[in-house]
């Protein structure tokens, strides 16, 4: 069973509206047969927490074939509870493709992690600065994406966060860090399992859009509706997909995140307007 619970924060026209337009429409349809993927790409470099060096590396994923110049990005952050997970995590995969044949460029990146990790019941003091490596390194790479805008053909004001468990914690972290932090600023988050835990939003931060299963034990569902309720408190538009009975990582239901997801995209990254 699937409970659809959409809270909506002030001043939202297009809660999750799928774009209008005969097919194709670009961001929304498919338009590429597929994705041209460079990987290992060095998007930067930090000390870990015992103070070894870490090489910060992504694969980009592209439209094969695209010609446009500014074209919109997401950064995706893969889970494992900030301490094992990679950038080439199945979902993160899939998702960064079937955006990519929409016409986005992706970016799935790798970010330091801790062999102690998190835990839901019991976040330790080196878990929390864990995740704010975490969060640290995510906003190093929508960064090197503004920096390296015309290299990648990026457009720099549309560039949207997202992922999966400790990934999605790492999203709505660096959407409520936008605000504050211009550069590393993000026009969206969309978390998968994941809520905020430490970085309480505020004005100018990111639009938010939530998927979670009220089983979930490893990230309560609580979590991710107190996130909700703190940002629509803010002035800030969050949305949640509410799946009743499940646990961590609903990806079963696939098809319904990621046309959620676009359709989110599309109007808070002010698609209608992007050029095609």
């Amino acid at each position: 069973m699937v409970l659809a619970v959409v809270v909506v924060g002030a001043g939202c026209d297009y809660p999750l509206l799928e774009p209008p337009g005969p097919a194709p429409v670009r961001y929304r349809d498919r338009i590429f047969p597929s994705v041209t993927k460079t990987s290992d790409i060095v998007y930067g470099s930090a000390d870990d927490l015992s103070g070894n060096p870490v090489t910060l590396r992504l694969d980009l994923y592209e439209p094969t074939g695209d010609t446009l110049g500014q074209r919109p990005a997401v950064v995706w952050v893969h889970g494992g509870s900030f301490s094992s997970g990679d950038k080439t995590s199945p979902e993160i995969v899939d998702e960064a493709t079937q955006f990519g044949r929409m016409g986005y460029v992706g970016v799935s990146i790798n970010y330091r992690l801790d062999p102690s990790g998190c835990s839901a019941s019991a976040p330790t003091q080196r878990c929390i600065q864990t995740m704010g490596q975490a969060m640290a390194d995510a906003r190093r790479a929508v960064r090197f994406l503004r920096t390296n805008a015309v290299t990648y053909r990026v457009d720099p004001t549309r560039i949207a966060v997202a992922g999966t468990s400790a990934g999605a914690i790492t999203a709505m972290h660096v959407a409520f860090g936008s605000g504050e932090d211009p550069a590393s600023a993000v026009g969206a988050g969309v978390a998968l399992s994941g809520a905020n835990i430490f970085m309480p939003p505020g004005p100018g931060d990111a639009p938010v859009l939530l998927f979670h299963g009220t089983y979930d034990t490893l990230v309560p569902y609580k979590w991710a509706t107190a996130t909700v309720r703190m940002a629509t408190e803010k002035g800030l538009e969050a949305f949640l997909t509410t799946y009743a009975g499940e646990g961590h990582v609903p990806y079963r239901h696939r098809d319904e995140i990621i046309a959620r997801t676009r359709n989110f995209l599309y109007w808070q990254l002010r698609l209608l307007e992007a050029p095609t």
